[in-house]
């Protein structure tokens, strides 16, 4: 495979990806010229949330070419386009071959969520002091366990194991706090996530892990549930006020993440008509934020 590295000013990033897209890259990724320079910007937006900026005021655009001809056709078709002013070509390079396999696995290792509860690939044997393993690779759905909100999640389930109790994961992503709380004790889980690549997701993580629970989309959601748990974002949190309080049983708990610190006053009052809720932990500048009701 074959670089094509093009040196792109910031308002002429978005039409240049897009070019290199409809000309067959297999990928086009966006860095900072400047980077590790006295000129370097940093440029930080939120999960889930659209990018602050299209890129750098000097964008270094990258595109992956199956071969050197296609790469350099790319570059003669890009040249004489009014939208490529002011980009110039940096230069054409072929990718070293690596097991990209290999590599790749090799970014992730074991994740610690007490002393006694780890996440670990399949590729790895779990660390000798883990009494609970909850088995997940890395894949398109949310939910390796490596987030700040989903290890403050799993270490709730952890901290208040819901031994025998009915529990909903709501946005499941990967399926990782269902099988977390079906590892604790839990009698029955529903695990339910608009997105059908997620519920596949959670239903091929579940098995893997030897686990029993029920994954569908929202509607499978029924009756309450004496623990609740939603790790998504602040925004659908939200506007799932009502819904998921109502899921929640006298008594139960509501555990909500995916929530900036700074957002934390927001979920409090749209959600204060229902409960009360607080922040139980925080890290990294996300919060857990929990409620009994």
């Amino acid at each position: 495979m074959f670089e094509l590295r093009l040196l792109v000013p910031e308002e002429r990033v978005e039409p240049v990806s897009d070019a290199l897209e409809a000309l067959d890259a297999l990928s086009v990724s966006v860095e900072d010229a400047d980077a590790q320079t006295p000129a370097e910007q940093a440029l930080f937006g939120e999960p889930g949330m659209p990018p602050p900026k299209e890129g750098w005021q000097r964008s270094l655009v990258i595109a992956l070419f199956p071969g050197e001809t296609q790469a350099r056709e790319a570059a003669q078709l890009l040249a004489p386009q009014d939208f490529f002013a002011g980009c110039r070509l940096v230069g054409i390079q072929a990718v070293p071959e690596q097991d990209w396999v290999r590599l790749t696995q090799s970014q992730f290792e074991p994740v610690e969520i007490t002393p006694t509860f780890w996440i670990v690939p399949s590729w790895h044997e779990p660390p000798a002091g883990a009494r609970k393993v909850i088995r997940l690779d890395p894949g398109l759905a949310f939910g390796t366990g490596t987030h700040p909100t989903t290890r403050m999640c799993l270490r709730w389930i952890a901290q208040h194991p819901p031994q025998g109790q009915r529990v909903l994961d709501y946005g499941c992503g990967s399926g990782i706090l269902a099988i977390g709380a079906a590892r604790h004790g839990a009698a029955s889980v529903d695990a339910v996530d608009i997105d059908e690549a997620a519920v596949r997701s959670t239903q091929a993580n579940a098995q893997a892990n030897g686990v029993q629970l029920a994954a569908g989309l929202p509607d499978q959601a029924h009756g309450r549930y004496d623990t609740v748990l939603a790790n998504i974002l602040a925004t659908p949190l939200k506007v799932l006020a009502p819904l998921l309080t109502a899921h929640v049983a006298p008594g139960g708990a509501l555990v909500l993440a995916g929530i900036l610190s700074r957002q934390a006053q927001e979920l409090k009052e749209a959600y204060a008509t229902y409960c009360r809720l607080e922040v139980s932990d925080e890290e990294d500048g996300w919060i857990l934020m929990t409620a009994r009701l």
